[in-house]
């Protein structure tokens, strides 16, 4: 049993790692997408402003500029330097060997080419004569782009250009039979786990951009980005809930629904699972409303806050997008309220915070008697202090901003100054960093990434024990130090 359960950690965890290398891709490049949604929402035949000679801007941005963005992005994560600009000649070939604009194609054949030229560049290695290094580094990537863009070309456009159609007409369907709001069965869950970036990167955003280049917006942008279930179950916790999960849902709201960061209503969500229920109904409803009212954005949102989805929308389309947003935290906030008042066992359920916090007092108490010890035993020695203090999260952007924010606001106080505190992506925290600070549901995987070092999996970033007992250990931890210097 115990084997099964850890098979379907680690699968989940190559999901998770799979969709955070989407994300990364996607990411550093959203300021082009919103670039270009918003020269659409203004330009285009039925924008805010017409204009047919600006109007030209918007086929060339999707069809090339875009997808060469996301390539390199891809190749130099997997190959760097080198294997951004040979995952971009690829790419090259996929955009002309296709009708479509080749999101999905540019997101497999730049990282190839990272692979390829990474390869390349470790069978090279030692075996280039001295003085020629510029001359085999230089016709390797244009051999090897020589190919792999005719590639591309002949074979990889036509066969990812079959499944993306495959991809559409299916969801299609679904629009057309007005199904499209049972995606939410799959979209909630999949957030709550932290597996939405494979959907929503992989599968929704490059079908919403095409959609968004023919009919000037899409909904499929906005069915697993809504901002309103999330809210409508902290507001449900904010009136209904008890002591540190009502104390901490207020704070949880400003985070998510203005600053856009969703992990914030998920661990309200894993203390309750039936909770899971109104998540769905809520973005079911809200999908719904959008459908209904025929409305959408001309750009993914992201960060996923309200002022993204007021930002991204266009002319037209103001009143269904916010009552989209409306219905959806109000099925969201009745149903959580339902279950919290329904669950006469609430109160202790969702005091998960309190739980953890005693449990946190006898660690604390352990840890000084530890220190205690550590003191006496090494008063001739140097001590290792903290220097380096690393909030990872699936993108690097989101939470673990947040968390690193607030932990070194927390020190500032204290008047700590010494210790750097930053954020990184999972994959990319530094070797140097003496702990890393994640999310629980990310801590698996965080291990598989960094398996020597010392990790904290957290499940709320503004209340949770671990940090306070954090805190206890860095202040003694400081004591030990400046007592021995």
């Amino acid at each position: 049993m115990t084997e099964m359960v850890n098979e379907k950690v680690s699968l989940r965890a190559k999901v998770q790692a799979f969709g955070g290398f989407l994300t990364n891709m996607v990411l550093p490049n959203i300021g082009a997408f919103i670039a270009w949604g918003i020269i659409t929402a203004l330009f285009i035949p039925t924008g805010w402003f017409p204009n047919d000679s600006l109007n030209e801007l918007v086929g060339p941005s999707i069809t090339y500029l875009l997808p060469l963005l996301l390539a390199y992005t891809g190749g130099r994560m997997v190959g760097g330097e080198r294997g951004a600009v040979l995952g971009a000649i690829g790419t090259m070939g996929v955009i002309i060997g296709a009708e479509i604009p080749m999101f999905l194609g540019a997101m497999i054949v730049g990282p190839l080419g990272g692979w390829i030229m990474k390869k390349t560049d470790k069978f090279l290695e030692d075996r280039i004569p001295a003085g020629f290094e510029m001359v085999v580094n230089n016709f390797t990537i244009g051999i090897i782009g020589f190919c792999l863009m005719i590639l591309s070309y002949r074979v990889i456009g036509p066969v990812i250009e079959g499944l993306n159609l495959g991809v559409t007409n299916a969801v299609e369907a679904l629009v057309a039979t007005g199904f499209l709001p049972l995606l939410s069965l799959i979209n909630e869950p999949a957030k709550v786990l932290f597996l939405n970036n494979v959907i929503d990167q992989g599968i929704y955003y490059p079908l919403g951009m095409q959609q968004t280049l023919e009919a000037g917006k899409s909904i499929y942008f906005m069915v697993a980005s809504n901002p309103g279930p999330g809210l409508g179950l902290l507001l449900a916790y904010t009136f209904f809930g008890q002591k540190a999960a009502k104390r901490t849902a207020p704070g949880a709201i400003i985070i998510h629904f203005l600053g856009g960061i969703h992990e914030m209503y998920f661990p309200y969500v894993l203390m309750k699972p039936i909770t899971i229920l109104a998540m769905i109904a809520g973005g079911m409803a809200g999908t719904a409303t959008f459908q209904m009212l025929g409305v959408g954005l001309v750009a993914g949102p992201s960060p996923g806050s309200i002022f993204s989805y007021l930002a991204l929308t266009p002319r037209g389309n103001y009143l269904g997008v916010i009552l989209g947003v409306v219905v959806g935290t109000i099925v969201s906030f009745l149903i959580t309220m339902i279950i919290l008042k329904a669950d006469k066992k609430h109160t202790v359920d969702t005091d998960e915070f309190e739980a953890n916090l005693e449990k946190s007092k006898q660690m604390k108490a352990e840890g000084k008697a530890l220190l205690k010890q550590k003191e006496d035993a090494n008063n001739d020695q140097s001590s290792i202090s903290f220097t380096k203090i690393s909030f990872a999260c699936d993108a690097g952007m989101g939470s673990s901003a947040m968390g690193a924010t607030t932990f070194k606001r927390k020190l500032q106080k204290l008047g700590i100054e010494d210790i750097e505190v930053k954020n990184y992506r999972i994959e990319d925290v530094p070797e140097t960093s003496d702990l890393i600070v994640v999310h629980r549901d990310l801590e698996e995987r965080t291990r598989r990434t960094h398996p020597s070092a010392r990790i904290i999996g957290l499940s709320n970033y503004l209340q949770d024990p671990k940090i306070d007992a954090l805190i206890e250990e860095v202040l003694q931890d400081k004591k030990i130090h400046e007592k021995q210097y």
